[in-house]
């Protein structure tokens, strides 16, 4: 009798640079918040999707530190949208048991959106069917900047030996630290890099990138992101069989 097959592996964690929405405006000859506000639909997707396949956690790179760097217009109209999407999407994320998170340097944000960044964690830090955590105001090199600070202030007050860092001490330090590492990463828009995100948490993550533009993301094209995911074998610097050696041992 031939073995039941095994369900294909569904990554825990899924990052995602939401890559496309001004150039998906500017091919309807639209202004880019027009995309932005695109993409805020497609972000409902993404969460819808991520819950029905019981992904546990979803980081979304939102903006980056360096978009504070755009034309002063866009980066206000962006600051809008989002002060607008915090007040309409928390409650739903919250009936949706969806625990809401933001990483970053959110100084650089009006005290509105502030405030509304801190009520919607209250609001929402209790449940437990899905994380999703926003990167806004966020850079990787700024997240391990600021755990290596956090490192030094311990070592200069002689509560820690500089031989006693490590990569977990370190790792503890930055943004998602208590949740697992991104198993999966996806870039839309047809950009091949990682543009600043999660540098220390994507070192064993399987990358996936998709030409389609960050608006047009649905509930395929995730598919197949997931559907290469699983084809995908994880091996963490170890050989095949060992991989395979660790699968057949019973557990506990």
């Amino acid at each position: 009798m031939n073995a039941p097959a095994q369900p294909a592996p569904v990554p825990r964690h899924l990052a995602i640079i939401m890559d496309g929405n001004g150039r998906w405006a500017q091919q309807r000859h639209r202004p880019r918040l027009v995309g932005h506000r695109a993409g805020a639909r497609a972000v409902r997707r993404c969460v819808a999707f991520c819950l029905q396949r019981g992904i546990q956690a979803l980081t979304l790179f939102a903006f980056s530190s360096e978009n504070w760097n755009r034309p002063q217009e866009e980066v206000s109209g962006l600051m809008k949208l989002f002060l607008r999407a915090l007040e309409r999407e928390v409650d739903t994320l919250h009936q949706q048991q969806v625990q809401v998170r933001f990483i970053g340097a959110r100084d650089r944000f009006d005290p509105a959106i502030r405030a509304r960044m801190q009520a919607a964690e209250a609001l929402t830090a209790s449940n437990t069917r899905l994380v999703l955590s926003i990167a806004a105001s966020y850079g990787g090199r700024q997240d391990i900047t600021a755990a290596a600070r956090a490192l030094a202030v311990e070592v200069a007050a002689g509560r820690l030996r500089p031989e006693q860092i490590d990569e977990e001490r370190l790792g503890a330090h930055m943004a998602l630290a208590d949740l697992p590492a991104p198993d999966l990463f996806i870039r839309t828009g047809g950009e091949l890099r990682i543009s600043n995100f999660l540098l220390w948490q994507l070192a064993y993550t399987e990358l996936w990138f998709t030409p389609t533009l960050w608006p047009d993301v649905d509930a395929a094209v995730l598919d197949q992101a997931l559907a290469d995911y699983a084809r995908r074998e994880r091996r963490f610097g170890l050989t095949t069989d060992q991989i395979r050696s660790l699968a057949l041992e019973p557990r506990p």
